[in-house]
This record gives C-alpha cells, sequence and structure tokens, in this order.
C-alpha cells in the first residue's frame, strides 16, 4: 500500500480510535479547546449583554406611554405604543437645527485639529529645535491639565480680545470673540483645543517610528521637505490621522466645556441636552406663564430618548470607520 493511502485511511480512522493511539493526548487536547471556545463564548456574551441591554432599554421605553412607565409589569415590550415621546424631544432639543449645527461644528473642529496636530507631531517626531523637551513637556501638560484650570483666562482673553493692543489703538476698545466660533477655530489651529495634546502625542509616536531611511532616499530621490511630508509621510499615516479624527469628532459631539464657553450663539443638540430638564415644566404647562412639576420617571424617558438620538449618528459613522479605527489600534501596537 503507498505512503499517501495510508495516510487517507488514518484520516477516516474514528476518533477514538486515534485517541486511543496518541494515549488520551487527542481527548484532552478536545476537551481544552471546547472549553475554552465555550468560556470565550459567555464571556463574549456577558460583555455584549452590559452593553446592549441599556440602549434596548432605552429603545423600548422611547415607545412607551406615561402610565407604562409606572407598570411594573412590564420590561420591554411597552403595552401602548407611541411616537409622540420623540416629538417631544426633537422640540425640546431643536432638533433638527441643533443637530446640524452639532454636525458642522464638529466636522469643522476635528478637520482644524487634526491639521495642526499633524504638522506638529511630524516636526516634535522628526526635527531637532531650541528647548524641543520643553515644549514636549507642555504638549504632555495638555492631557493631564483639565480644561477647567485655564476656563478665567480663557473667559478673559477672548473677551477683550486684541493682539498686541493693535484693535485698542485704532479703534478704542477691544474685540469681544466669544459669541462665535473664531475663538474656538483659533484654539484648534493653534493646538490647543479639545484634547489636541493626546493627538499630538498619538502622531508623533508613528512619525518617530518610521525608519529615517525612507526620508533619507526621499531626499535623495530629490523630494523637498513638503513632497517627503505630503506624499512619503502622509499616505502611511492615513490610519492613524483617521482614528484622531474619529477621537476628535466624538469628543467634540458631546462636547459642553468648550460649547458653553465659546459657542453660546450656536444651538448645539449637546448643550440642547443638558439643560432639556429646566425645559420640560413649561413646555407640559397649558400657560406657559406657569410652570408644572413633570414626574421623574417622566423626565427620565426624556432624557434616555435624547441619549439614544445623541449616540446613533457615532454608532453610524463607527460602521463606516471601523476597519481604519481597527487597522490604526494593529498598526501602533506593532510598531511599539
Amino acid at each position: 500500500m503507498s505512503k499517501n493511502n495510508t495516510v487517507f485511511i488514518g484520516k477516516n480512522k474514528s476518533f477514538w480510535d486515534r485517541n486511543r493511539r496518541s494515549e488520551g493526548y487527542l481527548l484532552k487536547r478536545e476537551i481544552k479547546s471546547k472549553t475554552m471556545s465555550i468560556a470565550r463564548a459567555l464571556l463574549l456574551f456577558g460583555l455584549c449583554f452590559m452593553i446592549i441591554q441599556p440602549i434596548l432599554i432605552r429603545f423600548s421605553t422611547g415607545f412607551m406611554q406615561e402610565p407604562d412607565l409606572y407598570d411594573s409589569t412590564i420590561v420591554l415590550v411597552p403595552r401602548h405604543l407611541t411616537l409622540d415621546n420623540y416629538r417631544i424631544v426633537f422640540d425640546l432639543t431643536d432638533f433638527p437645527h441643533s443637530m446640524l449645527n452639532t454636525l458642522w461644528i464638529s466636522l469643522l473642529v476635528s478637520v482644524l485639529q487634526v491639521i495642526s496636530c499633524t504638522f506638529v507631531a511630524y516636526g516634535f517626531a522628526r526635527y531637532e529645535f531650541p528647548l524641543k523637551k520643553f515644549w514636549f513637556a507642555c504638549v504632555v501638560l495638555l492631557i493631564i491639565v483639565p480644561p477647567t484650570t485655564i476656563q478665567t483666562s480663557l473667559y478673559m482673553y477672548f473677551a477683550s480680545f486684541d493682539i498686541f493692543g493693535i484693535f485698542k489703538a485704532l479703534t478704542g476698545k477691544t474685540i469681544n470673540l466669544r459669541t462665535s466660533i473664531i475663538p474656538y477655530a483659533m484654539m484648534s489651529l493653534t493646538c490647543m483645543g479639545l484634547k489636541n495634546g493626546l493627538y499630538i502625542y498619538m502622531l508623533r509616536q508613528y512619525f518617530k517610528n518610521v525608519p529615517d531611511s525612507l526620508e533619507e532616499a526621499a531626499f535623495v530621490d530629490g523630494c523637498s521637505t513638503m513632497r517627503t511630508f505630503t506624499q512619503i509621510m502622509l499616505p502611511d499615516a492615513m490610519p492613524t490621522i483617521a482614528s484622531c479624527f474619529l477621537f476628535s469628532f466624538v469628543w467634540q459631539w458631546t462636547d459642553l466645556f468648550y460649547s458653553r464657553n465659546f459657542l453660546s450663539a450656536y444651538s448645539l443638540y449637546s448643550v440642547q441636552l443638558s439643560s432639556i430638564v429646566s425645559r420640560m415644566s413649561r413646555y407640559f404647562s397649558a400657560d406657559q406663564t406657569k410652570a408644572v412639576i413633570v414626574p421623574n420617571g417622566r423626565q427620565q424617558q426624556l432624557i434616555a430618548i435624547g441619549v439614544l438620538i445623541c449616540f446613533v449618528p457615532l454608532i453610524i459613522l463607527y460602521c463606516f470607520t471601523q476597519k481604519t479605527f481597527v487597522q490604526s489600534l494593529a498598526m501602533t501596537g506593532s510598531k511599539e
């Protein structure tokens, strides 16, 4: 009998026969593999359930009428379906006006932050300049120090904005920029915006791990510094840049600190949602000059709907960008 036929017959033997020939090793390996698979499946199920259960509860609660909220026999499936709750939340949060404002401001701020942080991170990673360690320590402080510590100075600076006293010398007074998006755009372009220190650190770590020979080969081929940066370094860094953009967009989407300080002239969904309770009492009052007491269960129901509406766009965004995001995390892990 040929060798190939012997191997073929060996593969067709029963499991117990092969286990006997291996002195029980095959059974032990199979039991270990099955046990690990079951434990892994139970762990993933538990984690997914912890994440999905609150979402399901909020989604189900949004379709309940108020009597269903206080019925202990109702868990997930409402007895009286209604869509009026979503209409009420839309009215209370100035939807879709606030959502559109949040979208374009989040996109603008994210793009400005990514552009400025990419240039700064590349400079920290590839060039030597005076006080480099000191300036990078300042970047680390941007990550560590909470923005509330400089809230007063930011308020005073942009409420009486001036450049070396030029505006006051020409017009006799300073400029109040707090009611426009200009201060926030200026902070984003100068790497002083929301979480800019973190983005600089992430991008610096990536550029620092790129081999020097790649840049040297580009210089030998006649590429300028800017061309090397735009055509050699940027394409490979796109997954990391995309991750920074996603982080920036998500944090700006739900931000309250900078939005209340600099974007008070714009109706933003996060700000509207944070103050939704204060508007409920007059919304449900027949006489708008008087306030009514809204039951706590009703308040929590409308807040849950508002939160659900808030993170649905973020879930959709992640579904379209998860491949790039995971690729960025994999690249970071392999390089470190």
